[in-house]
């Protein structure tokens, strides 16, 4: 004779084995995503100080070059660059500005300038994010 209860589940452990799963899946989604988020983060701020680098080189360049030298360090020569405007980079922003101060770098005035890149991007979480990069350039040459 054939035993019935042997040849599947019953109501209860189905209705169990719903609940198990209806408990354990979210979290295990939530923790597969964060580590999405967790891995990428890194590798957009590590892109975007790339980014930042590269035009502290391009300010340093100019205020070095013999055609351009340190009156060149103005804003309108190095004008904000929108997301998209940056060849390789589509979702990044770039902005340079200038502040001209004396040897203690907080008073204004003259024969010092402090340069910052700030760098805009959207994280994998969709939130904005922003990081810069300064140098100071002098006047004086030796």
């Amino acid at each position: 004779m054939n035993d019935r209860r042997s040849a599947g589940f019953t109501l209860v452990e189905l209705v169990a084995a719903i609940v198990l799963l209806a408990v354990a899946v979210p979290p295990m989604i939530w923790a597969m995503r964060q580590a999405e988020h967790d891995f990428v983060d890194p590798i957009l701020t590590s892109r975007a100080r790339w980014i930042a680098t590269e035009k502290l080189e391009d300010v340093i360049a100019d205020r070095h070059s013999q055609t351009r030298g340190y009156d060149y360090l103005v804003s309108a020569n190095y004008p904000f660059e929108a997301i998209g405007s940056i060849p390789g980079f589509p979702g990044y922003s770039r902005d340079v500005s200038f502040s001209e101060t004396t040897a203690d770098l907080s008073t204004p005035g003259d024969g010092y300038m402090t340069v910052t890149v700030t760098v805009t991007w959207t994280g994998a979480a969709g939130q904005s994010r922003q990081t810069s990069l300064s140098t100071v350039q002098t006047e004086y040459t030796p």
